[in-house]
C-alpha cells in the first residue's frame, strides 16, 4: 500500500496484516526480538470533541493491554513485548501468530471436525484458566478473540478490555467503554454486576455452542430481544441442532451457559475436565464436510429468502431429500400424515376429486395444508408428480426438533404460499360462477376514515 509507514518507533514495518475501526496491525520486525512481531498501531489525528473522547477511551484500552496481558505468560496467550503511549500516537508490540480467527468456523458449512472443535475450547479453558490465576479476566472472549493456525494451535488475543481483579476497576464496564460482543455476553455481565471469571467460561461456552452448531444460542432481530433472551431464556440443546454430538455435550453447553453463577463451571479447569470426558466417548475422528451443493439450490428458491444460511442448513438436516420418477402420487387428498414438501426440480399437479386444479414446479410448497390445519390435519389435494421430481420432504416429527426460528420461519412461508394459492383457486372459481350481488354500499363501521383532531 502507498501509506504503509516504514519506520514506527524502533520497529521496521514489513506489510500490514489487517485494519479495524480504531487500529491497524502491522507485520513488523524488531531490532531486539529474532522472530516477526504483530504492531497494533492508533493514531489520534482527530482532535473532535467526540474523536478525543473516544481516543480517551481507546488509550485506557490500550494501557490496559499493556499492564495486564504483559503479566501473562501462557502457550495459549498472545505475548505481549512493549506498550507505548504518546501524543498523537499509541502501539502495542506483540508475539506475531500466523493463525486466523475462530470466526471463519462458526458457519455450518465450516464446522471443524467435533474433536478438533473440543481441543480448541480445552486449550481455550486451561488458558483463561491460569490467567485468572494471574487476576486477570479476559471480559471480551469471542470467536474474534480466539486465533488457530493448521495445526490447531490456539492464541487467545486482545485482552484491552481485561480486568484485573486484584484491584477494584470494575467500573469500567464493556458498555460504559463503548466496546464489547452483547451475543457473547454473560447475564451478569449485561446487567452490570461486578464479575469474575465465570464471565470468560459462559462466553467460551458460547463460543463452544457456536462452533458445534453454526449458529448462537441466542438469536434475536434486535439488541433488546437478544439482551432479553440472554437473561431468561433457555439455550436449544445443543445435540438438537447436531445429532451426532454425545449426550454429555449437552450437560456440558448447560452448565458453561448457566444463568446462576453458583451453578456454572467453577474454572477453566473444571470445564476442561468435562470436556476430555465428551472427547473420550468420540471414538471416530473422521470427518466428512456437509454437502454444499444442496444447500446452494435451496439458497436460490424464493421460499428462503428470508431464511438465514443456518436456518436453511437446519432444514436439510431435518427433512429427507428425495427423487421419483414421473406419474407417483406424493400425497393422497384426505390423508392426515402431515408431511408436506418443496419441489427443488420438476413439477407435480394438485387435484381435487380426480380433477387437476393446479401445479407446483421449482420453489413451489405441496401438502401444507394437513401441516397448517390445527384441527383435521387433511391433505385437501392429492399430489402426483407430472415429471422425474427432486423434492424435500419435511415431516412434523422431524420439525418438532428444529429450533424456534426455524419453525416461525417455515410455517410463515407455509401460510404464504396456502393464501396465494387459495387466492388463485377463487380467481378460477370466479371464472365460472354467477355475478356477485350489487351492494347499495359499505354497511355502519366498515367505512373507516382518517380524521383530523
Amino acid at each position: 500500500m502507498s501509506d504503509l509507514p516504514t519506520q514506527i518507533g524502533k520497529y521496521r514495518i514489513i506489510r500490514e496484516l489487517g485494519r479495524g475501526a480504531t487500529a491497524t496491525v502491522y507485520l513488523a520486525q524488531s531490532p531486539t526480538y529474532p522472530e516477526p512481531v504483530a504492531l497494533k498501531y492508533i493514531r489520534f489525528a482527530d482532535k473532535s470533541k467526540d474523536e478525543a473522547k473516544w481516543n480517551r477511551r481507546l488509550l485506557k484500552l490500550l494501557k490496559a493491554e499493556k499492564s495486564v496481558a504483559s503479566r501473562l505468560d501462557h502457550p495459549h496467550i498472545i505475548r505481549i513485548f512493549e506498550g507505548v503511549v504518546e501524543n498523537d500516537e499509541a502501539y502495542v508490540v506483540m508475539e506475531y501468530f500466523p493463525g486466523e480467527s475462530l470466526e471463519r468456523y462458526c458457519s455450518f458449512a465450516k464446522l471443524l471436525p467435533v474433536h478438533r472443535t473440543i481441543g480448541v475450547v480445552f486449550k481455550c479453558c486451561m488458558a483463561l484458566d491460569y490467567a485468572y490465576r494471574q487476576g486477570v479476566v479476559h471480559r471480551d472472549i469471542k470467536p474474534a478473540n480466539i486465533l488457530i493456525d493448521d495445526k490447531d494451535n490456539v492464541k487467545i488475543t486482545d485482552f484491552g478490555l481485561a480486568m484485573n481483579i486484584n484491584k477494584k476497576v470494575d467500573t469500567d464496564s464493556t458498555f460504559i467503554m463503548g466496546v464489547g460482543s452483547p451475543a457473547y455476553m454473560s447475564p451478569e455481565q449485561i446487567k452490570s454486576y461486578p464479575l469474575n471469571q465465570k464471565t470468560d467460561l459462559y462466553s467460551l461456552g458460547v463460543v463452544l455452542f457456536h462452533l458445534l452448531t453454526g449458529r448462537l444460542p441466542f438469536r434475536a432481530k434486535n439488541p433488546a430481544q437478544l439482551i432479553y433472551k440472554i437473561i431468561n431464556a433457555d439455550p436449544p440443546a445443543v445435540c438438537q441442532l447436531h445429532p451426532d454430538l454425545p449426550e454429555l455435550m449437552d450437560q456440558v453447553i448447560r452448565k458453561s451457559l448457566e444463568k446462576d453463577l453458583y451453578s456454572r463451571y467453577r474454572n477453566g479447569a473444571e470445564f476442561a475436565k468435562d470436556l476430555s470426558a465428551v472427547r473420550y466417548q468420540i471414538v471416530d475422528d473422521k470427518f466428512v464436510p456437509p454437502d454444499t451443493s444442496r444447500f446452494g439450490k435451496l439458497r436460490k428458491l424464493p421460499f428462503f429468502t428470508e431464511f438465514d444460511d443456518i436456518e436453511i442448513w437446519e432444514v436439510l438436516r431435518i427433512s429427507s431429500w428425495r427423487t421419483v420418477e414421473a406419474g407417483l402420487t406424493l400425497i393422497r387428498e384426505g390423508d392426515q400424515d402431515q408431511r408436506f414438501g418443496l419441489v427443488i426440480e420438476g413439477r407435480v399437479e394438485l387435484s381435487v376429486s380426480g380433477k387437476a386444479v393446479g401445479e407446483a414446479a421449482e420453489g413451489d410448497a405441496f401438502g401444507e395444508s394437513a401441516y397448517l390445519d390445527a384441527l383435521d390435519h387433511k391433505h385437501l389435494f392429492s399430489v402426483v408428480s407430472l415429471t422425474s421430481v427432486t423434492h424435500l420432504e419435511v415431516n412434523p416429527a422431524a420439525l418438532a426438533l428444529a429450533t424456534d426460528e426455524t419453525r416461525e420461519a417455515i410455517r410463515h412461508q407455509l401460510t404464504t404460499v396456502m393464501t396465494k394459492r387459495l387466492g388463485m383457486f377463487s380467481r378460477q372459481l370466479a371464472e365460472h360462477a354467477p355475478d356477485a350481488t350489487r351492494g347499495k354500499g359499505m354497511a355502519p363501521g366498515f367505512d373507516l376514515q382518517l380524521i383530523d383532531d
